[in-house]
């Protein structure tokens, strides 16, 4: 008997899987300068055929033959950062345990009530609009941010926080760093956001901090956590993400759900992804059969 026909095919019979198309891989670029990198490259590519087709011009024919191999070599130069970006962002889809750090040092216990005395440090820091960044690390390391600051290892407590991002103080600017659910390090230089993501904010309140919490979700897959100076706005960074106006109550929950669920909400591992892929294969083999 012939396999079954989806749904999805009766209604789009020659759309194309959602992996194949073009428009998957321009998504890496979204919000990068990349676009208008690509824009200029293809705009000069078309100028240059037309010139080539429409004029004969021996010599120009010649140079712009010869030069065209070395774009292969250009390539990779111009779109460093967005090939960088693209890169860690599929290291990060396989989250391939042996090859990741795992947290064992510090029990559940351990990490809910860091949780909790973090949510009330940011609490009050929202009512007295201090600013302040707090970086947890997760299974990347962090060890190039640490050497940019103070060291501390000190126990996760409201007052400390406080104390910290007290203004003026010669703490308070720059990024306190958690691990193993223990300030590390306060005063920690983050590396800043270039996708834009901020410049398409109606809102003009978010300045380096909310930058640089962006920054070093770009870069690895840490929680950052901020209080803006100006409003006193809570807001978390995640996987280039921001997520905003967040309460005391939403802001536990949220990084309950990052550090201590199994498996962060839109991310799955590499097995879970492997056995998707084994029973989509093994579907229509199972229709054939009826």
């Amino acid at each position: 008997m012939q396999s079954m026909t989806r749904p999805s095919q009766l209604l789009h019979p020659h759309r194309e899987p959602v992996a194949t198309r073009p428009a998957a891989t321009v998504l890496l670029l979204r919000d990068t300068q990349a676009i208008v990198l690509l824009r200029g490259v293809l705009l000069v590519i078309v100028l240059l055929s037309l010139v080539t087709s429409l004029v004969n011009l021996p010599a120009f024919t010649w140079l712009v033959n010869t030069l065209t191999p070395a774009l292969i070599f250009a390539i990779p130069v111009i779109f460093a950062p967005e090939i960088r970006r693209a890169l860690e962002r599929v290291g990060r889809i396989s989250d391939i345990d042996f090859l990741s750090r795992r947290n064992s040092r510090s029990t559940r216990e351990e990490t809910e009530n860091m949780l909790k005395a973090l949510t009330r440090a940011a609490g009050r820091l929202s009512e007295r609009r201090h600013g302040a960044l707090i970086v947890i690390q997760r299974r990347q390391y962090l060890t190039d941010y640490l050497k940019t600051g103070v060291p501390l290892n000190a126990e996760v407590t409201p007052e400390l926080l406080l104390q910290i991002f007290y203004p003026n103080t010669p703490l308070h600017d720059g990024a306190a760093i958690i691990i193993d659910n223990r300030v590390k390090s306060a005063s920690c230089v983050m590396p800043l956001s270039a996708s834009g993501v901020l410049n398409s904010l109606p809102e003009r309140t978010m300045g380096l901090r909310h930058r640089a919490a962006l920054g070093i979700s770009e870069v690895s897959d840490a929680i950052a956590v901020v209080v803006s100076e100006e409003t006193g706005s809570i807001s978390i960074a995640h996987d280039g993400r921001l997520i905003r106006r967040l309460d005391t109550d939403r802001l536990y929950n949220s990084l309950h759900a990052f550090l201590l669920n199994d498996a962060v909400p839109g991310k799955n591992n590499l097995s879970t992804t492997l056995k998707s892929l084994v029973k989509l294969k093994s579907k229509p083999k199972q229709e054939d059969k009826s």
